[in-house]
């Protein structure tokens, strides 16, 4: 760890704590549809009408529901059959996962460089997440794929912090490398702020863990091995450890060499939980 960042990612996180740094919010949509779905009355058509005010998520909805991914027995022609095909959770996941690239957006060409290198990043581990968890767990894929989306959400406010302190544009990699340092805390408490479940919250801290033991397969678990999948083919550090002792993988029941991405298995779902992601 870099001694002299240590001071900045203490002042984000104080900067956050003190509201003076504003954390992400989902997008009004992805509030609505979580909203709606934790209704215990809610039902196909209240869901429906919800997601149906944006236009864009309706045509990706039913888009997911006709994908291979999902092998429909028949094609899906409006929301309403695309969410009782998909399910109520299912749906408010998927919902939430696709509406978050709008938060990824940014008024300066460094920052917005950056931000299309996570979003790119989160979708690659949620498409791995979605798949791991589908052929080797009996988690949700949905909740999965989230996971993989959500897991650097903790860098949009590192982003943020360095729009307003332009010292930290003029040196890329001590940027990398705050990002890198504070993004997994930071994106703990976003998360806490959300609302989300609890196995959700310890993802964006416990996917770098390696070291991690627990008792059975959780998301934390998926999303750690789908990230290091994503980087199968580089030579980013992560690649240049021994993962023969990262107990995730025992515990998906999965060998440390695999290549998700050309397991003859896994590479069609893969391929098609990429091309939804990516829009």
């Amino acid at each position: 760890m870099n001694e002299l960042l240590l001071p900045i990612k203490n002042e984000i996180i104080t900067a956050i704590e003190k509201d003076q740094i504003t954390l992400p919010t989902l997008p009004e949509v992805a509030l609505q549809v979580r909203e709606a779905a934790a209704d215990p009355d809610i039902d196909v058509n209240k869901l429906s009408g919800v997601i149906t005010n944006d236009a864009a998520l309706t045509a990706r909805i039913i888009k997911v529901a006709n994908s291979p991914l999902l092998r429909a027995s028949r094609a899906i022609e409006d929301l309403k059959m695309a969410v009782s095909r998909l399910g109520i959770d299912y749906t408010a996941n998927l919902a939430t996962g696709l509406a978050m690239q709008q938060m990824f957006q940014a008024t300066s060409d460094i920052i917005d460089e950056k931000m299309r290198e996570v979003w790119n990043s989160s979708t690659e581990v949620a498409g791995i997440s979605h798949v791991l968890a589908r052929h080797y767990t009996s988690l949700k894929p949905d909740q999965a794929t989230l996971a993989g989306l959500i897991h650097k959400i903790g860098v949009l406010p590192v982003l943020t912090y360095a729009e307003d302190n332009r010292k930290l544009l003029k040196d890329i990699p001590m940027l990398d490398e705050l990002i890198a340092m504070s993004y997994p805390e930071i994106g703990s408490k976003i998360l806490q702020v959300w609302d989300f479940p609890e196995a959700l919250r310890r993802v964006p801290e416990e996917h770098l863990q390696f070291d991690r033991v627990v008792d059975s397969v959780d998301y934390s678990d998926v999303v750690l091995v789908a990230n290091l999948q994503s980087y199968v083919g580089t030579e980013h550090a992560l690649t240049q450890m021994d993962w023969s002792s990262i107990s995730a993988f025992n515990r998906l029941g999965l060998s440390h060499e695999i290549n998700t991405h050309e397991a003859e298995d896994l590479s069609e779902d893969m391929e098609a939980a990429m091309t939804l992601l990516q829009g």
